[in-house]
C-alpha cells in the first residue's frame, strides 16, 4: 500500500508538471505566432536555393515547381543527384526544361562522407551564385511567399541563420496524421521552449535552413555535417558558437508525409530521438516532464477517486487546449479532423522517448547506423556468411 502511495505522489507531481508543460507551450507558441511577422528584406537579396534529390517522393512535381514559382526578383533553385539512375531525374529534367531560367541540377558523383544528403548539398554549393543560402529538403511543398517571408530575419545583421518548422497540412493517411500532429502540437512547442529557456535558438530545424554564405565560411562550410546526424541542428550549433544568432520562422512548411505508415512513422521519431539525446546529451532526459496526459491517466487508472479524476480531466483538457491553440495557430486547421488521435499520440510519445533512451542504432535511407556523441555516425558494416 505505502509503494502505491508513494506511486501516486510521483505520478501526481508528474501529471501536474507535464500540465505546466502544455500551458507554457500554449502560451509561447501563442506569443510566437500571434505576433506581427517581419517585413521582407529590401533591397531583396540574391538567394541560391539548393534541393538535394534521392528518389521520387509523392507530388515531386508539385513540391519542385513551387520552388520555381516564388514571388521574389533573384533567385536561383539548384538540384543535386548522385545517381544518373535516380527516378527523379526525368521529372527534374522536365523542371529545368520549364523553368530554363530558374531552374538547374547537377550530378553530385562524389560520396563525402555518411550523410548523403549534405554530401550531396555540399557539392552544389560551389555551383551557387548568391550570398543567401537556402538549403530546402525535396518533400516541402510552399506557398509563392515562401522565400520572401524565411529571409526576412536576415534583417538584422546578427541574424546568421533562420529555420523553419514543418507539418503535413493536409495528412490523408495515419501514418501521416501522426507525424504531423507530434511536429505541430509537440515538437514547434518544445522548440520554442528551448528558445524561451535558453534566450534564443542554439541550433536549426530542418527541412529548410537559410544561412549567409559568411556564416558557412565562417563554421568551416557544409562539410562539419557530413558525417553527423542532424545536420540542420549541428549547423545551427555551430553558428552560435562562433557567435550568430539563428532565428525561428513564423512560416511553417508543408511536409507531405503521405507515403508513410504507422510503423515507418514510429521508426522515424524513434530515429529523431536517438539523434536528440546524442546532440543534445542529458537535456533529451528532461522531456520526462512533458508526458502529463499519460501520467495522469495512470495515476486514475492506479486510484481511482475524485481528485485523481479531477487530476486527469484538468490536464486532458490542458492538453486539448494546447493541441488546438497549435493547430490553428499554424495554420493547419485540417489536423483538427485527427484530433482522435490525441490519446494514441500522447502514449506514444512516452514509449518512443523511452526507447530513445537506450540504443545508438538507426534506420536512414535504407542503411543501419550508429549515432555516437555530438551526432557522430558510424556505417553498420554487415558482414559476410563466410566471415
Amino acid at each position: 500500500m505505502m509503494a502505491l502511495s508513494a506511486l501516486g505522489v510521483i505520478l501526481g507531481l508528474l501529471s501536474l508538471a507535464g500540465g505546466g508543460f502544455y500551458l507554457v507551450a500554449a502560451l509561447l507558441t501563442l506569443q510566437f505566432f500571434g505576433r506581427s511577422r517581419p517585413h521582407p528584406l529590401d533591397p531583396a537579396p540574391g538567394i541560391s536555393l539548393l534541393v538535394p534529390v534521392c528518389g521520387l517522393d509523392a507530388g515531386a512535381w508539385q513540391n519542385w515547381s513551387s520552388l520555381c514559382q516564388q514571388d521574389y526578383p533573384n533567385y536561383e533553385v539548384i538540384f543535386g543527384v548522385q545517381d544518373l539512375q535516380d527516378s527523379a531525374l526525368p521529372v527534374l529534367k522536365e523542371l529545368c526544361q520549364t523553368f530554363p531560367d530558374r531552374a538547374r541540377w547537377y550530378f553530385c558523383d562524389e560520396i563525402r562522407g555518411i550523410n548523403r544528403k549534405m554530401s550531396n548539398l555540399s557539392q552544389l554549393f560551389p555551383h551557387a551564385h548568391h550570398d543567401v543560402i537556402v538549403l530546402a529538403d525535396s518533400d516541402v511543398r510552399v506557398t509563392p511567399g515562401y522565400l520572401r517571408e524565411i529571409t526576412a530575419p536576415l534583417a538584422d545583421p546578427c541574424i546568421g541563420v533562420v529555420t523553419c518548422g514543418y507539418v503535413d497540412h493536409a495528412p490523408k493517411r495515419l501514418g501521416a496524421a501522426f507525424l504531423a500532429m507530434g511536429r505541430c502540437i509537440d515538437f514547434i512547442p518544445s522548440v520554442l521552449i528551448a528558445r524561451w529557456l535558453d534566450k534564443g535558438l542554439r541550433f536549426a530545424i530542418g527541412p529548410t535552413v537559410v544561412l549567409r554564405r559568411q556564416v558557412i565560411e565562417k563554421i568551416g562550410g557544409l562539410e562539419i555535417a557530413l558525417n553527423r546526424i542532424g545536420d540542420d541542428y549541428r549547423l545551427g550549433y555551430t553558428a552560435w558558437q562562433v557567435g550568430y544568432r539563428v532565428e525561428l520562422s513564423t512560416y511553417v512548411l508543408d511536409n507531405d508525409c503521405s507515403d508513410e505508415s504507422f510503423l515507418k512513422a514510429v521508426q522515424r521519431e524513434l530515429r529523431w530521438c536517438r539523434t536528440i539525446r546524442s546532440n543534445r546529451g542529458n537535456q533529451y532526459f528532461g522531456m520526462v516532464f512533458s508526458f502529463g496526459a499519460v501520467y495522469s491517466a495512470l495515476l486514475w487508472g492506479l486510484l481511482p477517486n475524485p481528485w485523481t479524476l479531477s487530476l486527469f480531466l484538468g490536464i486532458q483538457g490542458i492538453r486539448w487546449l494546447q493541441a488546438i491553440v497549435s493547430m490553428c495557430l499554424m495554420g493547419v486547421p485540417r489536423l483538427l479532423l485527427w484530433l482522435w488521435l490525441l490519446p494514441l499520440r500522447d502514449a506514444m510519445n512516452l514509449l518512443i522517448w523511452l526507447l530513445g533512451c537506450f540504443g545508438n542504432r538507426i534506420y536512414w535511407r535504407g542503411r543501419w547506423l550508429q549515432v555516437h556523441r555530438h551526432g557522430q555516425l558510424q556505417e553498420i558494416v554487415k558482414k559476410s556468411q563466410g566471415e
